[in-house]
């Protein structure tokens, strides 16, 4: 993978240290190991997130099987709601 990036950043000595120990027992430079740490950890986190996803899709897909409809014995129930509501009105403004 070519790069094309620079970033600074601040480490703790400890750290710097056994960043640099271990770069030299894999042969590699520090920017390379924290470039495949960084890597790891980022693949690791898309794993996570994708499972999340999944489960939120499973948890809505049961939500969905609940949810229902109100059976009130009128299929336009909903249409004609300003009509009754008004009618109930009347009603009550009547009495």
């Amino acid at each position: 993978m070519s790069k094309s990036a620079v970033y600074s950043w601040r480490v703790a000595p400890e750290v710097l240290g056994a960043l640099e120990a271990e770069a030299r027992r894999d042969g590699a430079s520090v920017a390379e190991l924290i470039d495949r740490i960084a890597g790891q950890w980022l693949a690791e986190r898309r794993a996570e997130r994708a499972g999340e996803d999944a489960e939120q899709a499973r948890l809505r897909a049961a939500a969905l099987r609940a949810a229902g409809t109100i059976a009130g014995g009128d299929p336009h129930r909903s249409k004609r709601a300003k009509s009754a509501i008004r009618e109930r009105l009347r009603e009550r403004r009547a009495r």
